[in-house]
């Protein structure tokens, strides 16, 4: 299941600093061996219960990046949208997300440098309210005007 907010461009020149985009999703195994498939990470904490639950875990896990990848959903569709270019991205994963958890994963602007189509960007994404990730992206946004 995803839900979000509508999908599109938000140009930097309508951007303004607190503007915040999200997109909810629950996380299925289906997601996980997808992601594991297309990644080539098999790593047993992710997909064998057996293995993972004598881990640190307790059970298995997403992959973090499967988690990090609804941020890059976000900027890439919603704020500022089609046409972002990524710049950077930093992380820091401050929980696991489990098989059936819902993500969702929230953008907001803190900085814009105009005369660079700069974009800065605090990255949250949360579990029933708690942090499980939490970072930062620079992004190129498109504009209306052409260079």
């Amino acid at each position: 299941m995803l839900d979000n907010l509508p999908r599109g461009t938000i140009f930097i020149e309508d951007l303004e600093i607190g503007m915040s985009r999200y997109v909810r999703k629950t996380v299925t195994d289906q997601d996980i061996e997808m992601f594991a498939a297309v990644s080539t990470d098999h790593n047993p904490v992710h997909l064998d219960d057996d293995y993972a639950r004598d881990t640190m875990f307790g059970g298995r896990i997403a992959h973090g990046m499967l988690t990090a990848g609804l941020i890059s959903a976000v900027i890439g569709e919603q704020l500022p949208g089609h046409g972002t270019i990524y710049m950077g991205q930093s992380l820091k994963f401050l929980a696991p997300v489990r098989p059936d958890d819902t993500v969702v994963a929230t953008v907001t602007v803190t900085d814009i440098d105009m005369s660079k189509r700069r974009v800065r960007m605090e990255c949250v994404c949360t579990v029933e309210g708690k942090k499980v990730l939490a970072g930062e992206a620079t992004v190129l946004a498109p504009s209306r005007k052409l260079d």
